[in-house]
């Protein structure tokens, strides 16, 4: 079955992110040969880009404005009403992470970033976070605020604007699903910037806030991670099996450290 004709969402510098309309597998009257194809669509996407976009998802744009709404009045919150709900644990992968927390790329910036972190709350530096924006979860699905932000690396090296459309999910492949599927899909590295103003923008003491949803999935901790069959020559597994659990505290760690160790600066 040939994946259904879709539409491009990304298409710079031999990088292809493809628009899928999702109604065509949820659809009621969808037939089994159009949710096959699209089906095999998003295989394609996560193979050629480990990235596609969803229209026609079935989430409500309310619901979507709401999770948003909540977002904002929780970060509007006084800093120690946030610390107090500090993440501590890898295997908990829930809580507050304050700016500063992550190990990044260094870089000397001085005082400039500390005086952009007055102005802007939450500030997290456009850097490479943990292993360059390569998640250690199976998907991601991101929600996008009108402002954006997210680049994607493309086959040329470059880093390409995953510019938002409204009413669409991004979705991206993980480490683990890369590894689930024996390389055959792609987790491509990522990362998040600082959007330039918009127009009318430019003289403003600071850029409005920028938000984004993402929601992470893994299996579940007890699950042996092995390449799945059909995506391998016999005995040609690239990677041993692994425990959900134990694999995304490991990158997790590695991203955050010894979070049972982490202290709490207030």
């Amino acid at each position: 079955m040939a994946p259904i004709q879709v539409d491009s969402a990304v298409e710079k510098d031999d990088l292809f992110i493809p628009l899928i309309d999702f109604s065509q597998y949820t659809s009621p009257t969808a037939t089994p040969a159009a949710r096959q194809a699209t089906a095999q669509s998003l295989l394609a996407g996560f193979q050629r880009a480990g990235f596609v976009y969803l229209k026609n998802h079935g989430i409500a744009r309310s619901t979507v404005a709401s999770v948003f709404s909540h977002s904002a009045r929780f970060f509007a919150r006084p800093q120690q009403q946030k610390d107090a709900l500090a993440w501590y644990s890898p295997r908990a992968n829930r809580g507050y992470v304050a700016h500063g927390r992550e190990k990044v790329t260094r870089a000397d910036f001085g005082g400039d970033v500390e005086a952009l972190r007055k102005q802007v709350p939450d500030l997290k530096e456009s850097m490479e976070i943990g292993r360059e924006g390569e998640e250690g979860c199976s998907l991601t699905l991101l929600f996008q605020d009108d402002r954006g932000g997210l680049q994607v690396l493309s086959p040329k090296g470059t880093f390409v604007d995953a510019t938002p459309i409204p009413d669409t999910i991004v979705i991206n492949a993980g480490d683990l699903l890369e590894r689930w599927a024996n390389d055959t899909i792609k987790s491509t590295k990522h990362r998040v910037v600082e959007p330039p103003p918009k127009p009318g923008q430019e003289s403003l003491d600071k850029y409005p806030a920028r938000y984004s949803v993402a929601y992470f999935c893994n299996p579940d901790f007890d699950k042996v991670i092995e390449a799945i069959p059909g995506t391998y020559e016999e005995g040609k597994q690239k990677y041993p099996a692994v425990l959900s659990g134990d694999y995304l505290a490991k990158r997790l760690s590695e991203t955050y450290g010894d979070l049972d160790k982490y202290e709490l600066k207030t």
